[in-house]
């Protein structure tokens, strides 16, 4: 779980909504007119620009802003590393019953014990991280669509309370619910677009190039293991995609 997604999300919500609250009350900020022209409304306009399924799969895309558990590369370097050893000891067959919690680096593991040469393996992972990194950037999408929709929407909401503001100014008691919906609606799109749907849709683009940083490691260790290069070389060639900061230290 992402403690920091969660503390980015809800924290801001709650210091606007406290802000509501100070500034006069949190039942001033709620108006269902104003809600339902720029929540409901704008979900629907981003339902139209999307196919059903890619529209709804953005839901749990966006679950793994706050799931996600960010990958250690240091732990994956270490796995393989151990995985190597133990091919160079017994060969690829010895792999068939090494614990492997990541599902990605087992279905390799599973490719080399199954015999299949370097290309094929290669071939089959990448096309995996392919076809994952489409669904995330599908998600994104569907946020960023959202983050523009919803300011859009609310200045239609805006224009709906000036329009009935002025078509009715021979009438106050009009005058206060019609700038209710005017400036609220405004108010809502801006906070759907800056405090959840810009913010998801970065986290999302972040956690795939996490992702797929994690699986390239992967895949040219487990090409390594399959080549029969010595462990210690593996370890050396995956150590070089780090950071000087991110290596272990010699006493590590």
């Amino acid at each position: 779980m992402d403690i920091a997604t969660i503390v980015g999300l809800f924290g801001a919500v709650s210091i606007v909504g406290l802000a509501m609250t100070l500034a006069g009350g949190f039942g001033q900020f709620i108006d269902v007119p104003s809600l339902l022209v720029v929540l409901i409304g704008s979900h629907l306009v981003v339902l139209g620009q999307f196919p059903l399924g890619d529209f709804l799969s953005a839901a749990k895309a966006g679950m793994k802003t706050i799931m996600f558990k960010a990958p250690n590369y240091q732990d994956i370097i270490a796995k393989i590393v151990e995985l190597a050893d133990l091919s160079r000891k017994g060969g690829l067959l010895s792999l068939e019953g090494a614990e492997v919690e990541d599902t990605f680096l087992k279905k390799g593991v599973n490719l080399l014990v199954d015999g299949h040469d370097g290309e094929v393996v290669k071939s089959i992972l990448e096309k995996d991280v392919l076809m994952a990194s489409q669904r995330h950037e599908v998600g994104a999408a569907v946020f960023r669509a959202l983050a523009g929709v919803a300011p859009a929407m609310g200045m239609i909401g805006t224009l709906i309370g000036l329009v009935a503001m002025l078509g009715n100014m021979d009438d106050p008691k009009s005058i206060g619910p019609a700038m209710a919906v005017a400036l609220l609606t405004t108010l809502y799109g801006a906070m759907i677009a800056n405090m959840m749907a810009t913010p998801i849709a970065d986290k999302l683009e972040l956690r795939d190039s996490q992702e797929k940083f994690a699986r390239k490691l992967m895949i040219d260790g487990l090409l390594g293991i399959q080549a029969g290069q010595n462990p210690r070389v593996i370890e050396q060639v995956l150590l070089g995609y780090l950071a000087e900061g991110q290596r272990p230290t010699a006493e590590e």
